[in-house]
Protein backbone atom coordinates (compact mmCIF):
# COMPACT_ATOMS: atom_id res chain seq x y z
CA UNK A 1 0.00 0.00 0.00
CA UNK A 2 1.10 3.22 -1.03
CA UNK A 3 0.68 4.48 2.81
CA UNK A 4 3.05 7.80 2.36
CA UNK A 5 0.36 9.17 -0.04
CA UNK A 6 -2.70 8.97 2.04
CA UNK A 7 -2.24 12.27 3.94
CA UNK A 8 -1.36 14.31 1.13
CA UNK A 9 -4.44 15.14 -0.46
CA UNK A 10 -7.64 17.19 1.15
CA UNK A 11 -10.48 14.15 0.28
CA UNK A 12 -10.37 10.63 -1.77
CA UNK A 13 -13.04 10.73 -4.44
CA UNK A 14 -14.27 7.62 -6.29
CA UNK A 15 -16.60 8.89 -9.57
CA UNK A 16 -18.21 6.61 -11.95
CA UNK A 17 -18.71 7.19 -15.13
CA UNK A 18 -15.82 9.85 -15.06
CA UNK A 19 -14.34 9.54 -18.75
CA UNK A 20 -16.12 12.42 -20.11
CA UNK A 21 -19.44 14.59 -19.66
CA UNK A 22 -20.40 15.91 -15.91
CA UNK A 23 -18.29 12.42 -14.70
CA UNK A 24 -14.97 14.05 -15.68
CA UNK A 25 -15.73 17.47 -15.07
CA UNK A 26 -16.22 16.53 -11.44
CA UNK A 27 -13.27 14.48 -11.37
CA UNK A 28 -11.27 17.67 -13.00
CA UNK A 29 -12.27 20.13 -10.19
CA UNK A 30 -11.48 17.58 -7.18
CA UNK A 31 -8.56 17.35 -8.69
CA UNK A 32 -7.58 20.76 -8.86
CA UNK A 33 -9.26 21.53 -5.61
CA UNK A 34 -6.81 18.97 -3.83
CA UNK A 35 -7.95 15.99 -3.77
CA UNK A 36 -7.01 12.53 -5.36
CA UNK A 37 -9.53 11.03 -7.76
CA UNK A 38 -10.65 7.38 -8.55
CA UNK A 39 -11.89 7.72 -11.95
CA UNK A 40 -14.35 5.03 -12.82
CA UNK A 41 -15.20 4.34 -16.23
CA UNK A 42 -15.68 1.38 -19.16
CA UNK A 43 -12.76 2.77 -21.16
CA UNK A 44 -9.78 3.20 -18.80
CA UNK A 45 -7.87 4.10 -22.13
CA UNK A 46 -10.50 7.42 -22.54
CA UNK A 47 -10.01 7.97 -18.78
CA UNK A 48 -6.01 8.20 -19.47
CA UNK A 49 -6.86 10.16 -22.17
CA UNK A 50 -9.15 12.83 -21.00
CA UNK A 51 -6.94 13.52 -18.50
CA UNK A 52 -3.48 13.17 -19.16
CA UNK A 53 -2.72 16.47 -21.17
CA UNK A 54 -3.86 18.47 -17.55
CA UNK A 55 -2.61 16.25 -14.78
CA UNK A 56 -0.34 13.73 -16.71
CA UNK A 57 0.87 11.22 -14.19
CA UNK A 58 -0.49 12.69 -11.11
CA UNK A 59 -0.20 10.26 -8.62
CA UNK A 60 -3.51 11.82 -7.14
CA UNK A 61 -4.87 10.23 -9.81
CA UNK A 62 -6.10 6.39 -10.49
CA UNK A 63 -7.88 5.36 -13.51
CA UNK A 64 -9.72 2.38 -13.14
CA UNK A 65 -12.18 0.34 -14.84
CA UNK A 66 -15.72 -0.09 -14.10
CA UNK A 67 -18.89 -1.78 -15.51
CA UNK A 68 -21.37 -0.94 -13.01
CA UNK A 69 -23.54 -3.38 -13.90
CA UNK A 70 -20.42 -5.64 -13.04
CA UNK A 71 -20.75 -6.13 -9.08
CA UNK A 72 -17.46 -7.46 -8.73
CA UNK A 73 -15.79 -5.14 -11.03
CA UNK A 74 -17.19 -2.70 -8.27
CA UNK A 75 -15.73 -4.27 -5.64
CA UNK A 76 -12.13 -4.59 -7.16
CA UNK A 77 -12.34 -0.82 -7.97
CA UNK A 78 -13.14 0.19 -4.67
CA UNK A 79 -9.92 -2.22 -3.26
CA UNK A 80 -7.71 -0.64 -5.84
CA UNK A 81 -8.85 2.92 -4.36
CA UNK A 82 -7.88 1.46 -0.90
CA UNK A 83 -4.88 -0.31 -2.05
CA UNK A 84 -3.79 3.42 -3.14
CA UNK A 85 -5.28 5.84 -0.83
CA UNK A 86 -6.20 4.05 2.00
CA UNK A 87 -9.69 5.42 2.15
CA UNK A 88 -12.61 6.74 0.03
CA UNK A 89 -14.10 9.64 1.50
CA UNK A 90 -16.52 11.12 -1.32
CA UNK A 91 -18.23 8.64 -3.72
CA UNK A 92 -20.47 10.18 -6.76
CA UNK A 93 -22.32 7.72 -8.10
CA UNK A 94 -22.67 9.22 -11.94
CA UNK A 95 -22.42 7.12 -14.12
CA UNK A 96 -25.67 6.51 -16.53
CA UNK A 97 -28.14 7.06 -19.91
CA UNK A 98 -31.11 8.43 -20.70
CA UNK A 99 -33.99 6.86 -22.29
CA UNK A 100 -36.38 9.27 -25.06
CA UNK A 101 -39.59 8.20 -25.96
CA UNK A 102 -42.85 7.64 -24.57
CA UNK A 103 -43.36 4.78 -21.70
CA UNK A 104 -45.56 2.55 -24.82
CA UNK A 105 -42.99 3.22 -26.86
CA UNK A 106 -40.06 2.21 -24.80
CA UNK A 107 -38.36 -1.19 -26.21
CA UNK A 108 -37.85 -3.87 -23.25
CA UNK A 109 -34.40 -4.25 -23.74
CA UNK A 110 -33.91 -0.56 -23.85
CA UNK A 111 -35.80 -0.08 -20.54
CA UNK A 112 -33.73 -3.20 -18.98
CA UNK A 113 -30.37 -1.65 -19.66
CA UNK A 114 -30.79 2.02 -18.57
CA UNK A 115 -32.29 -0.05 -15.02
CA UNK A 116 -29.22 -2.12 -14.69
CA UNK A 117 -26.91 0.90 -15.18
CA UNK A 118 -29.02 3.69 -13.66
CA UNK A 119 -30.51 1.84 -10.90
CA UNK A 120 -28.52 -1.40 -10.00
CA UNK A 121 -25.48 -0.62 -11.60
CA UNK A 122 -25.44 2.69 -7.87
CA UNK A 123 -26.37 -0.10 -6.02
CA UNK A 124 -23.40 -1.99 -6.44
CA UNK A 125 -20.89 0.65 -6.52
CA UNK A 126 -22.61 1.90 -3.10
CA UNK A 127 -23.12 -1.29 -1.83
CA UNK A 128 -18.64 -1.70 -2.33
CA UNK A 129 -18.36 1.79 -1.46
CA UNK A 130 -20.01 1.87 2.04
CA UNK A 131 -18.18 -1.03 4.32
CA UNK A 132 -15.10 1.48 3.86
CA UNK A 133 -17.24 4.63 5.11
CA UNK A 134 -18.55 2.46 7.39
CA UNK A 135 -15.44 1.57 8.89
CA UNK A 136 -14.27 4.85 8.82
CA UNK A 137 -17.22 5.99 10.21
CA UNK A 138 -17.02 9.21 7.91
CA UNK A 139 -17.94 9.99 4.07
CA UNK A 140 -20.68 11.35 1.49
CA UNK A 141 -22.38 9.31 -1.16
CA UNK A 142 -23.46 11.76 -3.77
CA UNK A 143 -26.27 10.30 -6.17
CA UNK A 144 -26.60 12.14 -9.46
CA UNK A 145 -30.52 12.30 -10.33
CA UNK A 146 -31.99 14.72 -12.59
CA UNK A 147 -34.64 16.94 -12.88
CA UNK A 148 -36.64 14.23 -14.01
CA UNK A 149 -36.22 12.80 -10.91
CA UNK A 150 -38.14 15.47 -9.21
CA UNK A 151 -40.76 15.90 -11.39
CA UNK A 152 -41.68 13.24 -14.69
CA UNK A 153 -42.79 14.75 -17.97
CA UNK A 154 -43.88 13.28 -21.43
CA UNK A 155 -41.20 11.96 -23.30
CA UNK A 156 -38.89 10.89 -19.60
CA UNK A 157 -40.87 8.57 -18.26
CA UNK A 158 -38.82 5.57 -17.83
CA UNK A 159 -35.71 7.28 -17.70
CA UNK A 160 -37.57 9.29 -15.05
CA UNK A 161 -38.12 6.23 -13.44
CA UNK A 162 -35.24 5.21 -12.85
CA UNK A 163 -33.83 8.73 -11.41
CA UNK A 164 -36.90 8.48 -8.84
CA UNK A 165 -35.68 5.38 -7.36
CA UNK A 166 -32.35 6.95 -7.00
CA UNK A 167 -33.97 9.61 -5.26
CA UNK A 168 -35.72 7.01 -2.69
CA UNK A 169 -32.53 5.33 -2.62
CA UNK A 170 -30.84 8.45 -1.30
CA UNK A 171 -34.00 9.60 1.11
CA UNK A 172 -33.57 6.40 2.54
CA UNK A 173 -29.61 6.15 2.60
CA UNK A 174 -29.69 9.69 4.39
CA UNK A 175 -31.60 8.66 7.40
CA UNK A 176 -29.67 5.01 7.94
CA UNK A 177 -26.02 6.63 7.46
CA UNK A 178 -26.63 9.88 9.26
CA UNK A 179 -25.74 8.22 12.77
CA UNK A 180 -22.49 6.18 11.30
CA UNK A 181 -21.29 10.04 10.60
CA UNK A 182 -21.97 9.20 6.72
CA UNK A 183 -23.66 11.71 4.49
CA UNK A 184 -26.01 11.00 1.43
CA UNK A 185 -26.92 13.59 -1.03
CA UNK A 186 -29.09 13.44 -4.14
CA UNK A 187 -28.15 16.08 -7.25
CA UNK A 188 -30.91 17.08 -9.23
CA UNK A 189 -29.26 18.49 -12.28
CA UNK A 190 -31.01 20.77 -14.90
CA UNK A 191 -30.48 20.74 -18.28
CA UNK A 192 -26.49 21.14 -18.58
CA UNK A 193 -24.70 21.98 -21.75
CA UNK A 194 -23.40 18.13 -21.87
CA UNK A 195 -23.73 15.25 -24.36
CA UNK A 196 -26.73 14.04 -22.42
CA UNK A 197 -28.86 14.46 -25.68
CA UNK A 198 -26.13 13.13 -27.62
CA UNK A 199 -26.76 9.68 -29.47
CA UNK A 200 -23.54 8.16 -26.92
CA UNK A 201 -25.75 9.28 -23.87
CA UNK A 202 -29.13 9.03 -24.74
CA UNK A 203 -31.65 6.24 -26.21
CA UNK A 204 -34.47 7.54 -28.17
CA UNK A 205 -37.40 4.79 -28.33
CA UNK A 206 -37.29 3.65 -32.57
CA UNK A 207 -41.18 2.48 -31.89
CA UNK A 208 -42.94 5.90 -32.47
CA UNK A 209 -46.42 6.03 -31.82
CA UNK A 210 -48.74 8.80 -33.83
CA UNK A 211 -51.16 9.55 -30.74
CA UNK A 212 -48.05 10.17 -29.03
CA UNK A 213 -46.78 13.11 -31.17
CA UNK A 214 -48.00 15.89 -29.18
CA UNK A 215 -46.58 14.82 -25.91
CA UNK A 216 -43.63 12.81 -26.56
CA UNK A 217 -43.25 13.66 -30.21
CA UNK A 218 -42.66 17.50 -29.20
CA UNK A 219 -40.38 16.56 -26.79
CA UNK A 220 -38.22 14.52 -28.82
CA UNK A 221 -38.12 17.39 -31.13
CA UNK A 222 -37.16 20.16 -28.45
CA UNK A 223 -34.40 17.83 -27.40
CA UNK A 224 -33.17 18.23 -31.00
CA UNK A 225 -33.36 21.93 -31.07
CA UNK A 226 -31.72 22.16 -27.27
CA UNK A 227 -28.71 19.68 -27.82
CA UNK A 228 -25.85 21.84 -26.84
CA UNK A 229 -28.02 25.08 -26.29
CA UNK A 230 -28.79 23.97 -22.67
CA UNK A 231 -29.04 26.56 -19.82
CA UNK A 232 -26.27 24.99 -17.34
CA UNK A 233 -22.92 25.30 -17.65
CA UNK A 234 -21.06 22.22 -16.52
CA UNK A 235 -17.79 23.31 -15.33
CA UNK A 236 -20.28 25.66 -12.42
CA UNK A 237 -22.09 22.41 -11.83
CA UNK A 238 -18.57 20.58 -10.77
CA UNK A 239 -17.47 23.87 -8.94
CA UNK A 240 -20.88 23.32 -7.09
CA UNK A 241 -19.85 19.48 -6.43
CA UNK A 242 -16.64 20.96 -4.54
CA UNK A 243 -18.80 23.24 -2.42
CA UNK A 244 -21.02 21.01 -1.63
CA UNK A 245 -18.67 18.47 -0.27
CA UNK A 246 -17.19 21.08 1.73
CA UNK A 247 -20.13 22.01 3.58
CA UNK A 248 -20.37 21.26 7.18
CA UNK A 249 -24.47 19.89 6.69
CA UNK A 250 -24.86 18.94 3.60
CA UNK A 251 -28.30 19.01 1.78
CA UNK A 252 -30.37 15.68 1.34
CA UNK A 253 -31.34 17.14 -2.09
CA UNK A 254 -29.42 19.67 -4.42
CA UNK A 255 -31.32 21.17 -7.15
CA UNK A 256 -28.45 23.01 -9.50
CA UNK A 257 -29.79 25.19 -12.32
CA UNK A 258 -33.17 27.73 -12.72
CA UNK A 259 -34.68 25.32 -14.06
CA UNK A 260 -34.48 22.97 -11.69
CA UNK A 261 -35.91 25.03 -9.28
CA UNK A 262 -38.72 26.28 -11.45
CA UNK A 263 -39.71 22.62 -11.91
CA UNK A 264 -40.11 21.87 -8.34
CA UNK A 265 -41.52 24.90 -7.41
CA UNK A 266 -44.45 24.12 -9.89
CA UNK A 267 -44.66 20.44 -9.17
CA UNK A 268 -45.03 21.34 -5.40
CA UNK A 269 -47.82 23.99 -6.12
CA UNK A 270 -49.56 21.53 -8.42
CA UNK A 271 -49.04 18.32 -5.47
CA UNK A 272 -50.69 20.93 -2.88
CA UNK A 273 -53.37 22.23 -4.77
CA UNK A 274 -54.25 19.03 -6.09
CA UNK A 275 -54.45 17.42 -2.43
CA UNK A 276 -56.49 20.23 -0.88
CA UNK A 277 -58.93 19.36 -3.51
CA UNK A 278 -59.04 15.46 -3.09
CA UNK A 279 -58.22 16.00 1.35
CA UNK A 280 -62.21 15.06 1.98
CA UNK A 281 -61.77 12.00 -0.02
CA UNK A 282 -58.45 11.38 1.41
CA UNK A 283 -59.10 11.34 4.87
CA UNK A 284 -62.05 9.63 4.57
CA UNK A 285 -60.22 6.38 4.48
CA UNK A 286 -59.16 5.80 8.16
CA UNK A 287 -61.27 3.86 10.59
CA UNK A 288 -63.82 6.04 12.65
CA UNK A 289 -62.39 7.51 15.93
Amino acid sequence: MADTQRGDFKRVWLITGAARGIGALIAEAALADGNAVVAAGRNVAAIVERFSARFGDSPALLPVALDVTDEAQAKAAVQAAIEKFGRIDVLVNNAGFGLLGAVEESADQDVRRMYDTNVFGLLNVTRAVLPVMRAQRAGHVINISSIGGYRAAAGFGVYSSTKFAVEGITEAMHAELKPLGIHATVVEPGYFRTDFLDASSLVVAQHVIDDYDETSGAVRRRATQMNHNQPGDPNKLAAAMIALVDADTPPLRLPLGNDTLAAIAAKNAYVAQEMDAWRTLSASTDFAA
